[in-house]
């Protein structure tokens, strides 16, 4: 009966044993647990994509325009009511100054041929100091006793080099067909002329004893002629 508390001192120290075994097993387990969740490596996060590149680069600037500007329109020397024109100058010209208007004196005479033709012939002699240009077109106008100033058309020929030295004369005309009928309905008073490629004109007094003048004033048939040297 003695033996009795040592096989029960020796039944507790094998539970004893087995307790400690299995919470040693419990904490291993545990353990494993944790480490095994906490070595789970996170999902790697993906690389941001490098952006994308355009598709289109930018469009280059336009390219200046290489042209050179358009140089501007030469203005027209004077009008058959505002100046003469030396435009259209046979053989290109001449290189002297242009003859001004106040370096010429001027008059009108009448040269009509007869009594069917009329044509009156406007003189200009150069007195100034030099050699002076008097080519191309005059401005004249016909100015009636009523106040009426009408330009004058202009021929078809084609002006030509005319060089004033000092002291000499040039002329240019007007023709007009004459009035047969009788009733004389215009009657210029005087001629409001303009040197080739001047602006400032003067009035010279309509030659006694001209035709009368048919009209109307404006007509085409009523011409003036370019400037050419007497003589």
């Amino acid at each position: 009966m003695r033996q009795r508390p040592a096989a029960r001192s020796a039944r507790f120290l094998l539970a004893a044993a087995a307790v400690t075994a299995l919470a040693a097993t419990a904490t291993a387990c545990g353990s494993g647990h944790n480490d095994a969740a906490g070595s789970a490596p996170t999902s790697s996060t993906a690389p941001a994509s490098s952006a994308a590149p355009s598709s289109s680069a930018a469009a280059p600037t336009s390219a200046p325009s290489t042209a050179p500007p358009s140089d501007p329109a030469p203005s027209t020397a004077g009008s058959s009511t505002t100046g003469g024109s030396g435009n259209d100058v046979a053989n290109g010209g001449g290189k002297s100054p242009i003859c001004h208007t106040a370096d010429l004196t001027m008059y009108a005479k009448n040269t009509s041929p007869d009594n069917q033709t009329g044509d009156v012939t406007v003189l200009m002699t150069n007195k100034g100091a030099g050699t002076c240009s008097a080519a191309g077109f005059p401005g004249a106008d016909l100015k009636d006793s009523d106040g009426t100033s009408v330009a004058v058309a202009r021929g078809r020929e084609v002006p030509r080099i005319t060089d004033l030295k000092p002291g000499e004369t040039a002329s240019f005309s007007i023709s007009y067909p004459v009035d047969r009928s009788g009733d004389h309905l215009y009657n210029p008073t005087a001629i409001l002329t303009t040197p080739p490629n001047e602006t400032h004109s003067v009035s010279l007094k309509w030659p006694a004893g001209a035709p009368p003048l048919a009209g109307p004033y404006g007509s085409s048939t009523i011409q003036v002629h370019p400037v050419g040297i007497e003589g």
